[in-house]
């Protein structure tokens, strides 16, 4: 229906041959290079032009937010010329030098930021509303549409998000409703026609109560959204946190698939992350489906989860709020699992980026005596719940460090690391308050300047080991 979904689709056929007979092509957009030569985003992209990579010709450098308005406009009426498809474009600063300064969040630059062109938005009528459990209990609404066909694909459904967005647009059955997909991916519902809607006494009401457990909801001012509180006991909650804890980035346990769990879940042999240490793997294997084969590799799996790392295990267990990155926050200051039981709500949020919030959820998750058991069973089960890597040195605490240069001893990443284990902070640009600049063989001259400008002390490698011991 739409070349996304060709592509996608193509990649993951397992006859090589007939993925080879499909004209795909990769268009790149970013290079990475340590040659301290180049130093503009636009000139990489020559350089790899020039190696024989298809870079599409369409870029521009720019002076000003006006040329970028101009950019931008010029494409907004030429893009459907293209021989592919866009839903925006992406300006990027171009010097390498401020894009090293500005860095990164958790998972973005922060020195390129896209403009979508406004979505394609199509009427259709309003069926009516589902309301989905979510693993953390969320009720999340979403409309059963009359299919419409929009940026190449039918729509059937599109989230509401949360109660206060359901409320906003006070639905009715058979409203007419528009409909654009965000990003050209997720379909939203963006507004009603008032000339063409439902009857006033159709109006959808939020339940009061889980669809799944029946339990009664609660809503906390904070959120915006109602919640099942029912969390052990309410079966989307439930499998969803055992779907959590074994996912890629917990503890990426092959052969327990969303629907092999759900299947097990049902028949009564996983009840919660428990249990996945003591399956019945002979009563397993005679369900239809699960040949000895998969049995193996879904017990091998298992085993080889218990190795994992602590940090993999405590964003596994799925405490709302902590993800992958406040999991790894948190590690470098505790070496077990007893001693993050054992934090109260101060503590917890004097941990550099831990809020209050997440901080309270950490605290209420200890709280609650199924989870305490919880973790004692993983213990038994053999799960890693201490922390390897944990250093309690301080030696570099309340310190300041930049990196710039190529090292003879240490790579980029080991140095950042070890000062981080030490207690020191890694910035991306020399500032008033920048301790050291950890300086290498070509060291950035704007950093160097910077440094003696502001009378930062300047050390190599070796200084810097010397600074620990």
């Amino acid at each position: 229906m739409n070349p996304r979904n060709t592509a996608s689709g193509s990649i993951k056929l397992l006859d090589s041959k007939e993925v080879a007979r499909r004209p795909l092509k990769c268009f790149l957009y970013s290079v990475i290079s340590d040659d301290n030569n180049i130093n503009k985003h636009s000139d990489q992209l020559s350089l790899a032009r020039d190696m024989g990579f298809d870079i599409p010709p369409y870029e521009k450098v720019v002076t000003g937010l006006e040329g970028v308005k101009d950019y931008i406009k010029y494409w907004d009426t030429n893009r459907h010329n293209l021989p592919f498809e866009i839903d925006g474009i992406v300006v990027k600063v171009n010097s390498i030098e401020y894009q090293k300064k500005l860095g990164f969040t958790s998972k973005f630059p922060r020195w390129a930021i896209s403009f979508k062109f406004k979505a394609e938005n199509l009427a259709t009528k309003l069926k009516s509303i589902s309301f989905n459990v979510g693993r953390t209990g969320a009720i999340t609404p979403v409309a059963n549409l009359v299919p419409v066909l929009i940026s190449g694909s039918t729509i059937k459904r599109a989230s509401l998000h949360s109660y206060d967005q359901m409320n906003k647009l006070s639905l009715r059955l058979n409203d007419t409703v528009f409909v654009e997909k965000g990003g050209e991916i997720i379909p939203k519902i963006t507004g009603i026609d008032s000339n063409n809607r439902g009857i006033e006494g159709d109006k959808i009401d939020f339940p009061s109560n889980c669809p799944e457990c029946k339990t009664e909801l609660i809503k906390l001012e904070s959120e915006a959204n109602f919640f099942c509180p029912n969390t052990n006991n309410c079966r989307p909650q439930a499998i969803g946190r055992i779907q959590h804890f074994v996912s890629r980035k917990a503890m990426n346990i092959d052969g327990l698939g969303d629907e092999t769990i759900k299947l097990l879940y049902d028949k009564g042999y996983l009840a919660d992350i428990s249990d996945i240490y003591n399956l019945d793997y002979d009563a397993i294997s005679k369900i239809d489906g699960h040949a000895k084969k998969s049995v193996e590799n879904l017990k091998k799996g298992i085993e080889e989860s218990k190795s994992k790392s602590f940090q993999k295990l405590l964003y596994g267990l799925g405490i709302r709020y902590v993800g992958e990155s406040a999991s790894k926050t948190i590690l470098k200051q505790i070496k077990s699992i007893d001693e993050l039981i054992a934090l109260d709500l101060e503590s917890l949020s004097s941990i550099d980026e831990i809020g209050n919030k997440t901080a309270a959820s950490i605290v209420s998750f200890f709280e609650d005596n199924e989870n305490l058991n919880l973790i004692e069973s993983l213990k038994l089960s053999g799960l890693n719940f201490t922390n390897s890597d944990f250093n309690n040195s301080s030696t570099l605490s309340n310190l300041t460090f930049v990196i710039s240069g190529v090292f003879e001893n240490l790579s980029r990443e080991k140095m950042k690391n070890l000062i981080e284990e030490n207690g020191g902070r890694i910035s991306s640009s020399i500032s008033s308050r920048t301790n050291y600049l950890v300086a290498g063989k070509n060291v950035g001259p704007s950093k160097f300047s910077k440094a003696n400008e502001l009378g930062v002390q300047v050390i190599n490698e070796v200084s810097l080991i010397d600074l620990i011991s």
